[in-house]
């Protein structure tokens, strides 16, 4: 039996490996009920806790974003407008783990799966695929930071309701 103890803030996390799998042993809020409903691993959970440390020291998610790696960044000098990209100036660790992530629940939630679906087909900028996938791991950064930083409980339809979608607006 593996014991895994991960001390963030008010949270406290148990993990054990038993024969029939991984549970969640913690009487708090945290991504161990996350990592269940997702499709997330937990190996992304302490790899993403590992690698931020102490959430309470970046103000907003896009702070985690850029500790990853995954802020964009212009490729432009003078006239010329080159493509944005992600800046690879980060943790490659973490970037790699929500990259992963990012794969794993496009592939096994229907919400993710729809969001990267939207983001693909979407009438005015489609994204690439790589670039939804990029896209859906910051929604994971965003995801993970709220639910650390205040305490809430993942809402799948919440998470739905947030994306902002013209076509859908114009309908009602």
């Amino acid at each position: 039996m593996i014991l895994l103890f991960f001390f963030k803030r008010n949270y406290v996390f148990f993990f054990f490996q038993a024969e029939d799998g991984i549970r969640d042993r913690s009487p708090s809020r945290g991504l161990g009920d996350v990592y269940k409903r997702q499709g997330i691993g937990i190996k992304t959970v302490s790899c993403f806790i590992a690698e931020v440390g102490d959430i309470g020291r970046f103000d907003n998610p896009k702070q985690v974003q850029k500790l990853a790696g995954y802020a964009i960044v212009a490729d432009s000098s003078g006239k010329h407008n080159g493509e944005s990209r992600i800046s690879h100036r980060g943790r490659k660790r973490l970037r790699y783990a929500l990259y992963e992530a990012a794969i794993s629940v496009i592939g096994k939630n229907k919400e993710f799966k729809e969001i990267h679906s939207y983001y693909r087909t979407r009438e005015k900028n489609p994204l690439k695929k790589m670039q939804s996938v990029i896209a859906v791991a910051c929604k994971l950064i965003r995801i993970f930071y709220t639910i650390l930083t205040k305490g809430v409980d993942y809402d799948s339809q919440k998470m739905l309701n947030d994306i902002v979608r013209p076509e859908i607006q114009l309908a009602a």
